[in-house]
């Protein structure tokens, strides 16, 4: 059997079970317990309120771009969380002296918040069910729509998270590395406003990273077809939503591997006891 492949498979089986410990542990699910509840209590303050001027419900308009951010903030977050502190206990190390170990740990990161950040958007789009009107009728086309962009946003936010979190100095670096660049997206990306309320030059920095497109697809799947006349163009644009996101899945995938490894070769027991040491003084 191929080696890479072998060690993909036995990642897979590693995310699995990590996500099964993980169940057990409240300090590991606080986060994303934590978010996703804050979404949805978002929605009930807002599921009799009416965007001025329209009939359509204020709670419709928002779920898509709480479930487009929480993609990214649960997959890249936990992804550099992860790493991070990883790095610190000694995981990496132990995953360095295995054959293709970086393959299979990355795989195991993967499967792992994919699995925590579906289930976060299962409990948003059950909550939806009850706060915004007309969920329901979105029909098959709209729910596989959000399924495929969903897919495509988590593979590329977790290979990202990933490549921030192998760069990053500390866990405390990268958690701030990690907030700044999830904090700047959103506020440009029009999440939750009309990009073009952006300046012309801002709109063209949001077009060209995933959380833009992201935000876009989900209206596309949750939101009206009318609706679509507030976007850019007044259309949609699936066939340029799909691409951009399936370059950064691609890119990232491609690059998070060899960025891993690298980051591995210069990992030794010396270095993370030293990391250790520094940690102590500042505390002490």
């Amino acid at each position: 059997m191929n080696p890479t492949l072998h060690a993909a498979r036995l990642g897979v089986s590693r995310g699995w079970i990590e996500f099964k410990q993980q169940l057990a542990s409240a300090q590991d699910m606080g986060f994303t317990v934590v978010s996703t509840a804050a979404f949805v209590v978002v929605l009930y303050f807002q599921r009799d309120a009416t965007l001025p001027g329209t009939g359509l419900s204020l709670a419709a308009a928002t779920l898509p771009g709480l479930v487009g951010l929480m993609i990214p903030l649960n997959g890249l977050m936990g992804a550099v969380g992860s790493l991070s502190v990883e790095r610190e206990d000694g995981t990496l190390l132990r995953a360095k002296a295995v054959p293709q170990g970086m393959v299979g740990y990355l795989v195991g990161r993967i499967v792992m918040l994919s699995i925590t950040t579906i289930g976060s958007v299962v409990v948003m789009l059950a909550a939806g069910l009850f706060f915004v009107p007309g969920l329901l009728g979105i029909g098959a086309g709209g729910w596989l729509t959000l399924a495929w962009i969903a897919l495509l946003g988590l593979l590329s936010s977790l290979p990202l998270g990933a490549i921030i979190g192998s760069l990053a100095k500390s866990p405390q670096s990268a958690a701030g590395l990690a907030m700044l660049a999830v904090g700047a997206l959103t506020s440009i990306s029009g999440v939750f406003y009309p990009i073009t309320a952006l300046a012309g030059w801002l709109q063209a920095v949001a077009h060209a990273f995933p959380l833009y497109w992201l935000g876009l697809g989900m209206r596309s799947a949750l939101m009206p077809d009318a609706a679509a006349a507030a976007e850019i163009g007044g259309s949609w644009r699936p066939v340029e939503t799909t691409l951009v996101l399936l370059a950064w899945a691609v890119a990232g995938l491609l690059l998070a591997p060899p960025i891993l490894r690298r980051m591995a070769r210069r990992e030794s027991g010396s270095a993370m006891e030293e990391r250790r040491h520094r940690a102590m003084q500042r505390v002490t």
